[in-house]
């Protein structure tokens, strides 16, 4: 149920293209800083569901780690990959920002309890290709590296590190109940926003429409996509999410196929075929161990 759930935010994240492009002309800090204290609100929903149950005295009385990994993930992912993309060309930065699925399923090995199999790493492996070939497909005017951006492309290898340590770290306080997540959405809007009264003029959304995607960004892609990805990375299979996350430049593909903001093409079939595969490779012992199961009924 823990991977299902964890899953369930790669599903949410496939929203995050066509909404953004809805959303007007925001500027990326201030829709962080909207979109997060949206996705805050979501966090503290759920509180008061749960106080109605129990108490939830101390949740937020957390030691600087986990403080310092939470805030650090959310905010550093976000700053770095914004930064990346001022100082590099979209489609070079975004395909180094997306080696983060790679270095879960490579990184998962160091955790306790866990175990990289040839099948872990070919299917993220595999899931890289699809999501570069998307990449380069969605690309105008091709990919070619050069030396005159190396600081966008180290900005974008900083923010895969800094997503898929967060993401592996976050196994490591298991202990911490997702809802902590709401207090990292909070620290994020708030540094989203002074970052964006420093550096960035204030563009409000226009029309229902544009402040509708907005809205759906912070209740489901930048909102309750961390809390189960939290959930997802705490107690379920780390090692499949990895490879799975490479999903989501597919299935956000398809999702602005389907809304008429893009067009099919071959690469787009291409990469289907190569995440669907990497995705079923990565998942071998989870098939293994349904085939065991319907064989001993």
């Amino acid at each position: 149920m823990a991977t299902l759930l964890g899953f369930s935010a790669i599903l949410m994240w496939s929203l995050l293209a066509l909404l953004t492009a809805r959303s007007g002309a925001v500027p990326p800090f201030q829709m962080n800083a909207m979109t997060f204290a949206i996705g805050t609100l979501v966090g503290l929903v759920w509180l008061a569901f749960r106080r109605r149950r129990g108490p939830v005295a101390g949740l937020f009385r957390q030691r600087p780690a986990v403080w310092l990994l939470g805030i650090g993930g959310l905010f550093g992912y976000h700053a770095l990959y914004f930064a990346a993309l001022r100082a590099a060309p979209a489609a070079e930065a975004s395909l180094i920002a997306y080696l983060w699925p790679l270095l879960i399923v490579l990184g998962s090995a160091l955790l306790p309890g866990e175990r990289l199999r040839w099948f872990h790493l070919a299917g993220a492996a595999l899931g890289l290709s699809g999501a570069a070939l998307i990449i380069v497909a969605r690309s105008t005017g091709g990919v070619g590296f050069s030396q005159e951006h190396l600081l966008g492309y180290g900005l974008a290898a900083l923010c895969a590190v800094f997503w898929s340590g967060y993401s592996l770290l976050s196994r490591r306080f298991g202990e911490v109940p997702s809802e902590i997540v709401a207090g990292f959405c909070a620290a994020t809007a708030v540094l989203s926003a002074l970052v964006h009264l420093a550096i960035e003029e204030t563009v409000w959304p226009v029309g229902a429409s544009q402040w509708g995607a907005v809205a759906l960004l912070g209740l489901l892609p930048v909102g309750a996509a961390f809390y189960v990805w939290d959930h997802g990375v705490k107690h379920g299979d780390i090692q499949l999410l990895g490879a799975a996350s490479y999903a989501a430049p597919l299935l956000s593909t398809l999702v602005l196929i389907l809304a008429g903001e893009a067009a099919f093409s071959a690469p787009i079939l291409g990469a289907a075929a190569l995440i669907t595969a990497g995705a079923t490779l990565a998942a071998l012992p989870v098939f293994r161990r349904l085939m065991g199961r319907s064989g001993h009924n």
